[in-house]
């Protein structure tokens, strides 16, 4: 074989590779949803007053926020699963939903505000948000890592850590439809801790078990 041949078949079992892990992590994640969900609507459920927080646009904001840091970090997650893969030119899109917080928190700072900054920060469902989010998320995160190990990432516990985060958005896209806190400033502090402690478990349980 030459080596214009040799190239092509590897540049097309890199490519066949690439498609394999996204659709296993699809399938691992569509075969977990159903626990989360359990979870979800046997423990919250949504909340009675859904049809009217929807015309707040802070309720929606949320759902935008947990999605784009869902979508983001699958993106990231199977750039990684390629063993020459790093973080370079993927990384920044974790920053999209930041970047969403940031927007909401400064529109909310323009608005007349009816409570106190602090009121709005710690909010009533803080523990709530921390207990659930994770419970929520952790067939998520087992259906992730087992996705991910068909790939050969370079960087299990990265890897892990990212799988993590898209774990923890899909889990508060359910916990947002329960959660009354509206405030950017509360899912910026909470929502974010939940996912800084998903990120965490990923890393450690993705350093071992995305290892090869």
């Amino acid at each position: 074989m030459d080596t214009d041949q040799l190239i092509k078949t590897l540049a097309a079992d890199n490519s066949h590779r690439a498609r394999s892990v996204g659709f296993v992590l699809m399938l691992a994640l569509l075969a977990a949803a159903p626990v989360s969900l359990l979870i979800f609507f046997a423990e919250l459920g949504v909340r009675p007053d859904v049809m009217t927080a929807m015309r707040n646009p802070f309720f929606d904001l949320k759902f935008a926020v947990t999605l784009a840091l869902a979508i983001s970090a699958a993106a990231v997650a199977l750039h990684l699963s390629r063993p020459e893969a790093s973080l370079r030119g993927f990384g920044w899109y974790l920053f999209i939903p930041a970047g969403l917080l940031v927007a909401g928190i400064s529109g909310e700072m323009m608005m007349p505000q009816r409570a106190p900054m602090m009121t709005r920060l710690i909010g009533n469902n803080s523990r709530y948000c921390l207990t659930f989010i994770p419970a929520i998320s952790l067939p998520l995160l087992l259906a992730a890592l087992i996705g991910l190990r068909h790939g050969a990432p370079a960087r299990p516990a990265l890897s892990g850590a990212i799988a993590g985060m898209l774990s923890a958005g899909l889990a508060a896209t359910l916990y947002a439809a329960h959660c009354t806190d509206d405030s950017p400033l509360f899912v910026a502090t909470w929502y974010t801790l939940a996912t800084a402690l998903m990120a965490a478990v990923g890393a450690l349980v993705g350093s071992r078990l995305l290892r090869y």
